[in-house]
Formats: C-alpha cells, sequence, structure tokens
C-alpha cells in the first residue's frame, strides 16, 4: 500500500532558521545544520497549525532589517545616502 501525506502518523517538530524562516523535521531525528528547535512537537498538522499562527510575515529577517527603518539600507539609511 502506499503512504500518501493524511497517513503521516509520525511525529515532527517546529524549526526555525537564523532567517526567521520556519519549517517541520521529524521529532526523531537531529535538526539539520542551521536550524534549531521552535515550538511544539506532535502530529504534522498541530506542527503546521503553530507555524501558521507565529510565521505571519514570509520575508527573510535579513529582507525585514533592511528594510525597516533605520535598519542597514532602510528608509532613514536611504535618505541620509541622499543628503549625503
Amino acid at each position: 500500500m502506499t503512504r500518501t501525506p493524511d497517513d503521516d502518523d509520525r511525529l515532527y517538530k517546529v524549526v526555525v532558521n537564523h532567517e526567521e524562516q520556519y519549517s517541520i523535521w521529524p521529532a526523531d531525528r537531529e535538526n539539520p545544520a542551521g536550524w534549531s528547535d521552535a515550538g511544539p512537537s506532535g502530529p504534522k498538522s498541530d506542527c503546521l497549525e503553530h507555524i501558521k499562527d507565529v510565521w505571519t510575515d514570509m520575508r527573510p529577517l535579513s529582507l525585514r532589517s533592511r528594510l525597516r527603518p533605520g535598519g542597514p539600507g532602510g528608509p532613514a539609511a536611504q535618505d541620509a545616502d541622499r543628503a549625503g
């Protein structure tokens, strides 16, 4: 019998990387390099629901930082460059 994603009875954990991007990973496996635990372990659906709740801005942290006023390359820095 072929397994489908709906038949998945494994346990997963929520992981996050340095760019604050979330994913799920099998709970019984060591995290991939650059990823750390960031939420519950349990059924895939529970982990995905947690990610849906906490990951509200899909942009990587480095991009959000550049676009933030006062951040490197953000609007205030661009204004200062123009005033130059």
